[in-house]
C-alpha cells in the first residue's frame, strides 16, 4: 500500500542540495537533482549513522561528511569506502510545489 507523506515544499531544497526531515520518526534525506528531480533516502550513513544533510552533494552523489563515504542518491548504491551497506531510497513525487515521499 502507499501512504504519501508530506515531507516538505519543492522551494525548500535547492539544486544539486538536500535537506533532512523527520517523517513517521525517521531521519529522511530529500534530495533536488542537478536536473531538476527529487529523490529521498534514510537519512544517515549506513556505516556510522551520521546525518547526511551536512554532506556534500556532487551530481548524484552524496558524500558522507564523516568519513567521506559516496552514495548515489537515486539508487542508495554505496559507491566508495568505508560504506558496506546501501542507503534506503523512498519513493518520491512532487504535487502542487509539494514533495510527497512514500514511507512504504
Amino acid at each position: 500500500m502507499t501512504t504519501w507523506t508530506d515531507a516538505c515544499a519543492a522551494d525548500d531544497v535547492e539544486a544539486e542540495d538536500l535537506i533532512a526531515v523527520v517523517l513517521d520518526g525517521r531521519e529522511i534525506a530529500v534530495y533536488r537533482s542537478p536536473d531538476d528531480r527529487f529523490y529521498a533516502t534514510d537519512g544517515l550513513c549506513t556505516h556510522e549513522e551520521v546525518p547526511l544533510s551536512g554532506g556534500l552533494v556532487m551530481g548524484h552523489v552524496i558524500e558522507c561528511p564523516k568519513h567521506n563515504g559516496r552514495f548515489d542518491y537515486r539508487t542508495g548504491e554505496g559507491r566508495s569506502a568505508p560504506i558496506c551497506d546501501d542507503l534506503r531510497v523512498y519513493p518520491v513525487q512532487v504535487v502542487d510545489g509539494r514533495v510527497f515521499v512514500d514511507l512504504g
